[in-house]
């Protein structure tokens, strides 16, 4: 019994679940030999929790990774054991925001230095395409000759070796023997030839007359010929299906082009048979879609079958009756008379179609059957603004027009364009009775306020016509024609507010373009008054000044690039008015007056200018200058820089002007002189700038007086020893008048130490040094120059020029290599990149000045140099285009229009390629533009033996001067 309960409990493990982590077999090492038939169906292990669980049971501890908790972002194992809660989810969210924000944050320095990086490392290694990019542009100068003589690529690495692979064999006789046997002719007839003549068939004997074949193919021939030349067309079927032989000999080739141009491509049949299976599917599952039918007809007109597509549109008309596109169309693929028949028929059935009416009005020819079809169209459809316009325009007496307008209004009291025609047509006093009742009938209409506007401006301008005749015009005359001219005002104005009063608000831009609509047709007075009452529309009275100030400005620009100048006129007027303190804004003004007005309206804008700007120094100046140069009034311009000094007593600008006035005006006269020299005087004793001494150094050696200039100069650099100028001129009369460069030499060291960061003083320096035949000193100048002025392109020009010299052109190497170091350091400089462009060998040029327009942002000086090469290409008109685009272009910080040695060379290319009339207008536009800049300009304006010289004289001085 003992040994049976012993047993039993031995057992008692079969009836129990086994443990978590047990597998069978496992202790004898036959784990790895179960199959699927031992396991049964797939299913999924214990879980990671359960493994646990059950070793947490067995007191087994887990195994710890000694790297897992070195991984800040791998939370695993420092908070496995936790749930995965909502607060955890959004806590998530909210660092991912960070790290989002954060990473923008960083996002544009960090793109910032990657392209940095990558700039630099392209500069390092270029591109295999960026190396040979000279090269490859070299290839377009190659000619044809030199292409062909290009030997051509052979496999020359394994040719020995494919050599030796070669294997050579014995050729047989027979191959040689039938070979030679080719080329030979055979002379002699064989037995049976010389029987039968050669005239037999050897197969069956029988004779082959090819002389009678001929013959009967001749015959065959003309018969068929004479039949289809005699024919006649015996009925249209015959001819539709093909079977009439017929040929109309004055027809022949006509119908042949015909034929050929309706020979479709087998792909383009295909899509035709397609897209009619598909409309004729479309036509049959919906009928009563006139598009369907339309579409079907076109596609048989396409495909040359106008027989079919009538039948389609004629169909399809059944269909659908009421649609007038499905009418219009079946007129249009009919003749003349089929469609009058069409057209009738569709008007009984959408008679209320307009379209349907003018189809049927443009068929006719007789402007009498045209009336008669646009009347009866009337009747039908009394309401449309359409048919009632076409109507009046067949008219050809006033009185007819005047009479259908009448009642078309009558009929149509809201169409604006009816009454406004009626009110054309009218006499002025009937005009407005007419105006009236149209603002009665529609009182949300703009137009009509403005073409009663119009109207009252109309009669203005017919007394101005009398007065321009000649005839007298009285003071009651003057006060009425003010008083209308005040109504067209009042008449906006109250059209302006009553539209409000209806609800009808239109945008300050809306009435500034009916302004300039206005202005273009004629009615400026009326533009004006539009500008007046509503250019303050949608700005806050109490908002701010520089914002509406701003809008202004902007309107009247954008109306002057439209080219509404009144328009614009009379926003700068208004503005004027709010600010009439702004010296921007005037001087805007007469900047517009001065391009688009008269010299006397430009002065009488510029005395209101100062009257309300009186310490604006460049009001006074513009007021002096416009009477002086545009009126040659120069007691006029002495009367306005004397009340200029006393607004501005101690302005230099007022006093150099009175300088400038007295000394070029005075002519052969020395007075002026004098009176120019005592005012220069009082000017360094009241104001004693820096720039009056200057003057009056230059004044001095303008006349000759160069010990005076030269004491002056000397009394000047006492009072102000870091202002560059006073050496140079000090320097220029030592050297040229004087002829004492040792004096000149200390005067330009005296200068540099004094002011080293002057360019222009370092240059004159370094030619002083090289007129005395010391060019290494003058290189060493220049070398000194450039470590005190780090970037500054006129140091690296002038150096490369003094190697250009020394070295006997710019194809030396020594300057070559300066200009790649000044190209360099100045990567940007259209100076330095110009004379690269003509250090180069002519076919590169063109190659080189692309890369130049890329690297400098087309400077004005590059733009100029292109212009040259299509110079000496002889292409004229590309030549003048582009000196037409340079010196409108920017010259480094000089504005448009203002480098002066574009406009030179422009002129020069005018001498030799164009007219007087080119030339001229290269004359007035330099005028206009009054340059001031420029190398050989500034030399030439600025040369003692030019006083005096006008814009145009310089210019024409400069085109001397220019050397290509």
């Amino acid at each position: 019994m003992a040994s049976a309960k012993d047993n039993k409990n031995k057992l008692a493990f079969l009836s129990m679940p086994a443990p978590a982590s047990y597998v069978a077999g496992l202790g004898r090492g036959a784990s790895g030999f179960t199959t699927r038939s031992d396991i049964g169906p797939a299913r999924e292990g214990p879980s990671e929790e359960v493994i646990a669980e059950a070793r947490a049971k067995r007191g087994e501890e887990a195994e710890v990774d000694p790297e897992q908790f070195q991984d800040p972002d791998n939370e695993y194992g420092l908070f496995a054991g936790m749930t995965y809660e909502a607060d955890d989810e959004e806590a998530d969210k909210i660092y991912e925001k960070v790290d989002e924000a954060m990473d923008m944050r960083r996002k544009a320095r960090r793109e910032a230095r990657e392209q940095e990086l990558l700039s630099q490392h392209r500069a390092e290694r270029p591109k295999i395409q960026q190396q040979f990019a000279d090269l490859k542009r070299g290839l377009s100068q190659v000619t044809d000759a030199e292409w062909e003589s290009i030997p051509e690529v052979g496999n020359l690495t394994r040719r020995k070796r494919q050599r030796g692979n070669e294997r050579t064999y014995v050729v047989p006789d027979s191959v040689i023997v039938g070979d030679r046997g080719k080329g030979e002719y055979e002379s002699s007839l064989d037995p049976m030839l010389q029987q039968t003549g050669g005239l037999t068939t050897p197969a069956d004997g029988a004779m082959t007359n090819f002389v009678e074949i001929g013959q009967a193919r001749d015959k065959i021939l003309s018969l068929k010929l004479d039949q289809a030349t005699n024919g006649s067309v015996s009925s249209s079927s015959a001819f539709a299906s093909g079977t009439s032989t017929s040929i109309d000999p004055k027809g022949y080739l006509t119908s042949l082009d015909t034929h050929a141009s309706t020979i479709k491509s087998e792909a383009e049949i295909g899509d035709i048979k397609r897209a009619r299976m598909l409309f004729d599917s479309l036509v049959k599952s919906n009928p009563k879609h006139g598009p369907g039918w339309i579409a079907a007809a076109c596609l048989e007109e396409h495909a040359g079958r106008m027989v079919a597509a009538r039948k389609i549109i004629k169909k399809g008309c059944e269909e659908c009756p009421r649609s007038e596109d499905v009418w219009l169309e079946a007129a249009r693929l009919h003749n003349n008379d089929d469609a009058k028949v069409i057209l009738a028929n569709a008007v009984q059935h959408v008679g209320q179609s307009v379209k349907i009416w003018l189809a049927a009005a443009d068929l006719e020819h007789d402007v009498k059957a045209k009336k008669r079809v646009l009347r009866k169209a009337l009747e039908h459809i009394p309401t449309s603004v359409r048919l009632w316009k076409e109507t009046v325009n067949l008219e050809s007496s006033p009185s007819d027009a005047r009479i259908l307008l009448a009642r078309a209004v009558e009929v149509i009291p809201s169409s604006v364009e009816l009454w406004l025609a009626l009110a054309r047509l009218e006499t002025p006093e009937k005009a407005k009775a007419v105006l009236n009742k149209a603002r009665k009938a529609v009182p949300t209409s703009c137009e009509i306020w403005i073409a009663a506007g119009r109207l009252l401006e109309q009669e203005v301008s017919r007394g101005e016509v009398k007065k321009e005749e000649g005839v007298e015009e009285s003071e009651e005359e003057r006060k009425k024609r003010e008083k209308m001219l005040l109504a067209v005002d009042k008449t906006v104005e109250t059209g302006v507010r009553e539209l409000r009063k209806h609800g009808v608000l239109l945008t300050r831009e809306q009435w500034i373009a009916q302004a300039e609509k206005c202005e273009a047709e004629g009615s400026l007075r009326t533009a004006e008054a539009i500008v007046k009452a509503t250019v303050a529309i949608g700005l806050d009275e109490h908002g701010e000044e520089d914002e509406k100030y701003d809008i202004w400005v902007g309107d009247a620009q954008a109306s002057e690039s439209r080219g509404a100048i009144g328009t614009a006129r009379a926003i700068f007027a208004y503005a004027l008015k709010v600010f009439p303190h702004r010296s921007a804004l005037w001087r805007l003004a007469a900047a517009l007056e001065k391009e688009h007005g008269t010299p006397a309206s430009l002065i009488a804008l510029l005395e209101t200018a100062v009257s309300y700007c009186p310490t604006a120094e460049v009001l006074w100046l513009m007021l002096a200058k416009e009477m002086w140069v545009g009126l040659g009034d120069v007691k006029g311009a002495r009367g306005v820089l004397e009340r200029a000094f006393d607004a501005n007593s101690e302005s230099e600008s007022v006093w150099l002007a009175a300088v400038k006035l007295e000394s070029e005006s005075g002519g052969e006269k020395g007075g002026e002189v004098n009176v120019a020299r005592e005012l220069l005087g009082r000017a360094r004793s009241v104001a004693g700038t820096q720039r009056i001494w200057m003057k009056s150094a230059v004044f001095e050696r303008q006349q000759g007086n160069y010990d005076v200039a030269l004491s002056t100069v000397s009394e000047a650099i006492k009072k102000f020893p870091k202002f560059d100028k006073l050496y140079m001129i000090q320097g220029q009369i030592y050297h040229e008048h004087k002829n004492n460069i040792p004096a000149a030499r200390s005067a330009y060291a005296n200068g540099l130490r004094a002011a080293p960061k002057s360019p222009t003083l370092w240059i004159l320096a370094s030619r002083l040094e090289e007129a005395d035949g010391k060019s290494i000193k003058a290189r060493a100048l220049l070398e000194k120059g450039r470590l005190a002025n780090p970037g500054e392109e006129r140091l690296w020009a002038e150096a490369v020029r003094v190697e250009e010299r020394a070295g006997g052109g710019a194809g030396n190497a020594q300057a070559k290599a300066l200009l790649a170091r000044a190209l360099q350091e100045c990567p940007a400089s259209g100076l330095l990149w110009s004379m690269a462009v003509w250090a180069e060998p002519r076919p590169a040029r063109k190659g080189r000045s692309v890369d130049a327009l890329k690297k400098s942002a087309e400077d004005g000086r590059i733009v100029c140099t292109v212009a040259r090469l299509f110079w000496s290409e002889r292409k004229v008109e590309k030549a003048r285009e582009w000196f037409r685009r340079a010196v409108h272009a920017e010259v480094g910080e000089v504005g448009r229009g203002l480098w002066g040695d574009g406009w030179g060379w422009w002129l020069k290319f005018e001498r030799a390629y164009g007219t007087e009339e080119h030339r001229e207008v290269v004359r007035a536009l330099c005028a206009a533009a009054e340059p001031r800049y420029g190398e050989v300009w500034a030399a030439v304006s600025k040369d003692d033996r030019n006083r005096g010289v006008g814009v145009r004289g310089v210019l024409e001085l400069v085109a001397d001067k220019l050397e290509s």
